[in-house]
């Protein structure tokens, strides 16, 4: 089984969503940063790797969000809560159109990949403040 992993990136009161670029069937789309797990790699590892390479931060990786996501057979989605590892750095869109901080009143405005669109329910909870 491959394994895609993907960071559920919160700063106070937000998430971070990156809208693709490509390819052209998907390009517009909006997801959760993140990528594949390599052959010897953790998930964790996998996640902080693919947040460098996609957005030029360190991040610290915490809780599986939600359940798994089946992309296609062979081929999952595992989603973590993740926060940047120094809140004053500002993740840029390295390999994506765009990068948006987003808050609760926005996650359902944006036109989110299939199966980021599965985690909506487990990433509005990460933005409901505690009662």
């Amino acid at each position: 089984m491959r394994v895609i992993v993907g960071a559920a990136i919160v700063r106070g009161d937000a998430l971070l969503a990156q809208q693709r670029a490509y390819p052209p069937e998907v390009a517009g789309r909006w997801e959760l940063p993140g990528g594949r797990v390599e052959a010897g790699e953790s998930e964790p590892a996998a996640l902080r790797r693919e947040c460098m390479e996609e957005l030029g931060v360190a991040v610290h990786v915490g809780a599986r969000v939600g359940a798994d996501v089946q992309l296609r057979p062979g081929l999952v989605l595992k989603a973590y809560a993740a926060r940047l590892a120094d809140p004053r750095n500002e993740p840029k869109a390295l390999e994506h159109k765009d990068l948006r901080w987003i808050d609760l009143s926005a996650l359902d405005d944006l036109q989110w990949l299939p199966a980021d669109l599965e985690l909506l329910p487990e990433l509005r909870a990460l933005l409901t403040p505690p009662r």
